[in-house]
């Protein structure tokens, strides 16, 4: 077989080399051990979490080394492709502090080694793909549909292995002259790889997370240029991996099947193989069982589901990190008020066989997250929440911004500070009491007589100053307790609860229902410094009114 001959018949307009290609990509000046990492996604829509997973790895690896993270679109596969899918990928990492260095962007691209659009690519794959044609190491292939079909159906009577391979690969060893005839005659080809391996053959290979693998060769002559004459995966990713100069590629261990025929094919393209950082999957406690986490079963997977609860982005990336690296908690403990990208990530630190998700643990988290922000940079990022997903309460917020922030304040700072909040979501109920609107009418222990009730928040109002401190406006609280025959002793009551009504921890109640129409709420006392006199008892009054 000439086939240089048959490089020439298949890619007559291909005049470039692959040297001059690579001599236009050339190797990056970047410090020793820099890594250089991607993400490369296909543009179907859906950004889930192992998407902000990979991207934390890719993301950590690349810079903590000095490195390059950079966005390559892999959509070779135009019938999957959603519209506006590579904006929305962009959008969301970067909410999640995944930012690219270079890649596709909303306007095109910014760096030097693109297209970072592989249909963009076609003509530097075709170099490649006429090199190894030309060296015997691919071939044209004109199977129909109808043909590829029966020899699947035919493997599966047989019960063989499925895939293009020994004597089912029909196109293998053509002459030139069958070759050209169908050319001739207009009939679309894809071209294949021509494998060289034998399943009866294995091989040792070092993954970063995997260890050593003990690896199957790969005997199937798959597809590298589809009859649109755009490349598969397996194709693109290996051109694009060597011309952006890639050190390191993270991605999920579905793709470990494919390792064989990646290996197979970066020896055959004379390139040097990355280091492959194959991750498990994120799963869930099914019951007793663990499952990998499902787009069809699990609304958690996806990373809108995030936003749209309102957890704080630090909080998400503090619990995946703990995930990920199960010294990241020790870490932090010993480094409180550090910047999460001082810790040192490792991926040989990932579990090989994948984390476990556990809603419970994100949520305590956030709330400690939440906890030691700010009161300012709660209300900002309440109001940034707000603002899409409750635009009536953003009014609110945004409304009276010291208000909020003073409300947000209550039990902020120190050494214990309350951990009300898990989520934005829950600051409406959390706090939605010091607005008018949301406040709701209380509903009263039915043990206690609404006389009892009335009396209390009567003689409350009667006694109360807002010049008081805290000290003296509970003593005050204390002393209508006596007054109406409970008691303020706590102990004496849990000696012998039958010898009282009720207690001081009551009478509480019956105010702070009174003020916020809730059983519980941050502390009374500032609650209504908040709120001010006039609107803290007009409230008071109006329950009274009820009773």
């Amino acid at each position: 077989m000439d086939y240089q001959l048959l490089a020439e018949l298949l890619f007559p307009n291909v005049t470039e080399t692959p040297d001059e290609v690579q001599a236009r990509f050339p190797y990056r000046n970047l410090p020793e051990g820099a890594v250089v990492t991607r993400m490369a996604p296909s543009p179907t829509g859906f950004v889930h979490l192992g998407n902000l997973v990979q991207g934390m790895i890719s993301e950590r690896m690349a810079h903590q080394s000095g490195g390059v993270l950079f966005l390559r679109v892999e959509d070779t596969d135009a019938k999957r492709e959603v519209p506006g899918a590579v904006e929305v990928l962009i959008d969301t990492l970067k909410h999640y502090s995944i930012n690219f260095d270079e890649g596709a962007t909303h306007d095109g691209d910014s760096g030097l080694y693109g297209p970072y659009r592989q249909r963009q690519r076609a003509s530097i794959y075709h170099v490649f793909a006429k090199k190894l044609v030309s060296e015997g190491k691919a071939y044209p292939c004109f199977c129909t549909e109808d043909e590829l079909t029966a020899m699947r159906e035919q493997q599966e009577a047989n019960k063989e292995n499925f895939g293009y391979y020994g004597k089912y690969a029909i196109w293998r060893d053509r002459s030139i002259a069958d070759i050209k005839a169908q050319l001739d005659a207009g009939m679309p080809w894809v071209l294949r790889f021509r494998s060289e391996g034998s399943i009866e053959n294995q091989f040792k290979f070092d993954d970063l997370v995997k260890g050593k693998l003990t690896i199957t060769e790969n005997d199937i002559d798959n597809v590298l240029l589809k009859s649109d004459g755009i490349p598969t995966y397996h194709f693109a990713h290996a051109v694009d991996d060597q011309l952006m100069r890639t050190t390191h590629v993270v991605r999920g261990d579905e793709w470990l099947p494919s390792l064989p025929f990646h290996i197979q094919l970066f020896q055959a393209l004379g390139f040097k193989l990355p280091k492959y950082v194959h991750i498990g999957p994120l799963m869930k406690m099914d019951g007793t069982s663990k499952r990998k986490l499902s787009k069809r079963k699990d609304p958690e997977l996806a990373l809108t589901y995030y936003k749209a609860e309102g957890f704080p982005v630090d909080a998400v990336r503090e619990y995946l990190m703990g995930v990920l690296n199960s010294n990241f908690e020790d870490w932090r403990r010993a480094n409180p008020d550090a910047d999460i990208n001082d810790f040192k990530f490792s991926p040989k630190k990932l579990n090989p066989a994948g984390s476990l998700f556990d809603y419970a643990k994100l949520t305590d988290v956030s709330k400690n997250v939440i906890s030691k922000m700010t009161a300012e940079d709660v209300y900002s990022q309440l109001l940034a929440w707000a603002e899409e997903f409750d635009a009536d309460f953003a009014q609110k917020l945004a409304s009276d911004k010291d208000f909020a922030i003073s409300i947000l304040a209550i039990g902020r700072g120190g050494k214990k500070p309350r951990k009300d909040i898990a989520v934005w979501k829950e600051a409406k109920p959390y706090m939605g009491f010091f607005y008018d609107e949301y406040l709701e009418a209380p509903i009263f222990d039915k043990k206690f007589d609404k006389t009892i009730v009335k009396t209390v928040l009567e003689k409350f109002i009667a006694g109360y100053d807002p010049a008081d401190d805290s000290a003296v406006w509970f003593d005050k609280v204390k002393a209508i307790t006596e007054q109406i025959g409970f008691t303020s002793d706590m102990k004496a009551y849990k000696a012998d609860p039958a010898a009282f009504p009720g207690t001081v921890a009551d009478v509480s109640t019956f105010i702070r229902q009174a003020v916020t129409g809730k059983p519980n709420s941050p502390d009374l006392f500032t609650v209504m410094q908040i709120l001010g006199k006039d609107r803290s008892l007009a409230r008071i009054q109006k329950i009274i009114a009820s009773l």
